[in-house]
């Protein structure tokens, strides 16, 4: 392997991103320091020694190509992902998906990571940001010490907890149940709007109020109340706030006052609001339904919203602790901060969700570190992509309120024509990317 002795890079955390961050610089003969505090400290989470220790689940998702998961993970193999080559050598049987033995896993990334004789690996916790060209990679559980630095180097745009509302596709929601409006007719038609008849609205707040919640972990506890909601009263999950009375919600995220369901000529009972999550207008999220139910019931609870009774939801609603930064207003999507261009950022602090999404950003934020560092140009992913629209989403700087998003297919652009059946669609989706991906990668 070809070394450029003089031209170093620094990676802090060896999870999912940090590792395949450091394989990119590795690759293209680029000694990397790679900085790991395990085994000397370890997150409330984290109970293994090795590099790329998975959490909650040992499953990567499903492998099928017309799925947004396995599409994403065709486009890493493509991309030369150590992720997915220790993934397949590992794999244990988990049906249409992609699951692993975790110890295995962990096991054969950590042996590949310090086979390497231009990564040196540094065990110890990392408490400043370091001087030179650094990937910052250290996860939703980043340490205290380095959480105050990365404060203070992006100032107002760091978050310390994740409370999420869901996400629905815009073709999914029926438009002949919904309007667009802004409340007293200000600006322009910016929101969707699902107004309710009361007799709906009561059957909607009897199912709420007695949906079943997820557990917290309990590393997430201790930033929750003993009801389950965070301590501030905006991050307030919305099944809580319907707890505190039948007509809280009017008078909260479901107030119908200015506004007019031209359908009826007159003020809804009470009206969901839903407002666009990037700037193509795909994908809308349900203000203020911050929630932690669990996934099963926001599907059966939240369709009974008007409009919402067939809707396509992209992303569930999740609470628990998550240090992530407002990436749109600070990365480019590069992974590299706009106002400090040695400085880069992956993994699910830039607001990526999920782990495949996770190790996916870690081979961008590396390839284009190396790039620069030896000169060549940047490569930029089609939107066509799932790498590329998960770049594109976490750089739009047009995001009002960025949230967390993992892989799905509703962040990729339309196809010309309209495709009803789901499979076909997304098979046409993932063919078309991939067919994308594989030009840009002809060119280099």
């Amino acid at each position: 392997m070809k070394r450029i002795s003089a031209m170093k890079a620094k990676v802090i955390g060896a999870g999912l991103a940090g590792v395949e961050a450091a394989w990119q610089l590795s690759n293209a003969g680029i000694e990397t320091e790679l900085y790991e505090m395990k085994p000397h400290k370890y997150t409330p989470a984290h109970k293994y020694k090795g590099f790329a220790e998975l959490i909650c689940s040992n499953s990567l998702k499903a492998s099928r190509i017309e799925s947004a998961a396995g599409m994403l993970k065709e486009e890493m193999r493509r991309l030369g992902s150590l992720t997915m080559e220790c993934a397949e050598k590992t794999a244990v049987s988990a049906g249409g998906a992609l699951a692993v033995d975790r110890e295995r896993f962990s096991d054969l990334v950590t042996e590949r990571i310090r086979s390497r004789s231009n990564i040196t690996v540094i065990e110890g916790e990392v408490t400043d940001i370091p001087d030179g060209d650094v990937i910052i990679a250290t996860g939703p559980l980043t340490s205290d010490a380095l959480a105050q630095k990365i404060g203070e180097l992006v100032g107002d745009y760091l978050y310390f907890n994740d409370a999420v509302a869901p996400i629905v596709t815009k073709e999914s929601i029926d438009m002949s149940r919904a309007f667009l409006a802004s409340r007293y007719g200000r600006g322009e038609a910016d929101y969707i709007n699902c107004p309710f008849e009361k007799d709906e609205y009561l059957r909607f707040y009897n199912e709420l109020v007695n949906a079943e919640s997820a557990p917290l972990h309990d590393f997430d506890k201790e930033h929750f109340s003993k009801d389950g909601f965070k301590v501030y009263e905006g991050c307030m999950p919305i099944e809580v706030l319907a707890k505190r009375g039948v007509d809280t919600m009017r008078f909260g995220p479901l107030k119908p006052v200015g506004l007019t369901d031209p359908s009826t000529g007159r003020r809804p009972y009470a009206c969901v609001q839903l407002r666009a999550e990037n700037s193509e207008g795909s994908l809308y999220n349900i203000v203020g339904f911050q929630t932690n139910l669990k996934f099963g019931e926001q599907k059966r609870v939240f369709s009974m919203i008007p409009g919402l009774e067939n809707a396509e939801f992209i992303r569930y609603g999740v609470m628990h602790r998550n240090t992530f930064i407002n990436s749109p207003k600070l990365l480019d999507e590069h992974f590299n901060m706009r106002s400090h261009s040695n400085i880069y950022f992956a993994g699910q602090i830039t607001g990526v969700e999920g782990y495949i999404e996770s190790a996916s950003s870690g081979m961008i934020a590396g390839l284009s570190l190396a790039r620069k560092l030896t000169g060549k140009e940047q490569i930029s992913l089609p939107a066509t992509t799932m790498i590329g629209a998960l770049t594109k989403y976490i750089s739009d700087d047009t995001v009002v309120d960025f949230q967390p998003m993992g892989c799905n297919m509703g962040i990729l652009p339309m196809l010309p024509d309209r495709i009803k059946d789901k499979k076909e669609k997304y098979l046409a989706l993932a063919t078309r990317g991939l067919a994308d991906l594989d030009k840009v990668l002809e060119g280099i």
